[in-house]
């Protein structure tokens, strides 16, 4: 394919993300990738001994493994069926089925628009005045226990999901993207989708899965950064307060144990004048986390919209900036 054809999957797998997201009842490819983590995580366990050295030698081969087959099996999917049928058909049935088989994994890469569909499901439990029902929806987002929560907890926690998956289901897949392609945006999937299934510091995987956490922070600390300015930028392009987001940003980027997930935090308590962050509770325990931003007000349900707007228009901003890039850097190639 040429430079221009891999810029414009590229273009339209992103616009028909922001437009259409996934299909209900669609098998989502990353579904794939957290079978294999589960089987490989069950064999590996077997083989390697019960020991903090066994765990993290077994640990370390499955962040290779998870990571090597989701490269190879992706640059399969989209070279192999198009080697087929360019010698069965003709060199342009090839190339129709590279553009499209580009397309439909930039599109499953990219969460924008189901991280917004399912924000908005908290936010309409809230109107309707169900807060049972928003503790459910709540849910399906986060990893906290929610049954406890009150209304102001359920917006934080929401508008804490939204703030930390700008980065991690929009920008970081679009930063991958940009450099090497929808291959290198799988193999990003595949390591943030290991961090999520064992990257926790509780006794199961504290040795396990620091391979997957520490593998996590590596590639997303460039785009993190990159995600929280974004916010900032988007903050005033939607009227929010973009001076405080700076503000809060510079000051508590850094008041996390990981070196990421506060970038994006902070720059939208601060664009939204709350405090987030805080204790919270995990498997029935506390875990103490630090406060980000100032409580400037109390949380309202249009904040769960307000974060929407926030991680929306950051995506727009950060996808043509993707996309440009790419197609410099496939026309330099060429």
């Amino acid at each position: 394919m040429t430079p221009a054809l891999h810029a414009a999957a590229f273009l339209l797998g992103g616009l028909l993300d922001l437009l259409i997201g996934d299909p209900h009842g669609f098998y989502h490819p990353v579904r794939a990738i957290g079978a294999l983590i589960s089987w490989l995580e069950g064999l590996l366990r077997r083989h390697f001994p019960a020991t903090p050295r066994g765990e993290l030698a077994a640990g370390i081969l499955l962040d290779l493994l998870t990571v090597g087959v989701t490269g190879a099996l992706a640059e399969a999917f989209l070279r192999v069926p198009a080697a087929l049928l360019g010698a069965a058909i003709g060199t342009a049935a090839g190339i129709v089925w590279r553009f499209f088989s580009e397309t439909f994994l930039i599109t499953c890469l990219l969460a924008a628009r189901s991280l917004r569909d399912e924000s908005m499901k908290v936010y309409d439990a809230l109107e309707a005045g169900d807060l049972p029902g928003a503790r459910h929806a709540v849910s399906m987002i986060v990893g906290r226990d929610t049954e406890s929560l009150d209304e102001q907890g359920v917006i934080r926690a929401c508008v804490e999901t939204v703030a930390e998956g700008t980065s991690d289901g929009v920008i970081a897949p679009l930063f991958f993207l940009a450099l090497g392609g929808p291959v290198a945006g799988w193999m990003y999937k595949a390591v943030n989708t290991m961090d999520s299934m064992v990257g926790y510091r509780n006794e199961r995987y504290l040795w396990f899965g620091k391979a997957a956490a520490r593998t996590d922070d590596v590639v997303n600390f460039l785009p993190s950064r990159i995600a929280g300015l974004l916010l900032i930028a988007s903050a005033g392009l939607c009227r929010l307060d973009a001076g405080n987001a700076w503000k809060v940003w510079r000051r508590d980027r850094r008041k996390h144990l990981s070196p990421n997930s506060a970038q994006t935090e902070a720059a939208c308590a601060g664009a939204l004048g709350l405090a987030l962050g805080g204790d919270s509770r995990y498997s029935g325990k506390i875990v103490h986390k630090p406060v980000l931003g100032d409580p400037l007000r109390e949380p309202e349900n249009t904040d769960i919209r307000r974060a929407d707007r926030l991680m929306l228009t950051a995506s727009v901003l950060g996808f043509f900036s993707a996309v440009v890039i790419r197609a410099v850097i496939l026309f330099h190639l060429s």
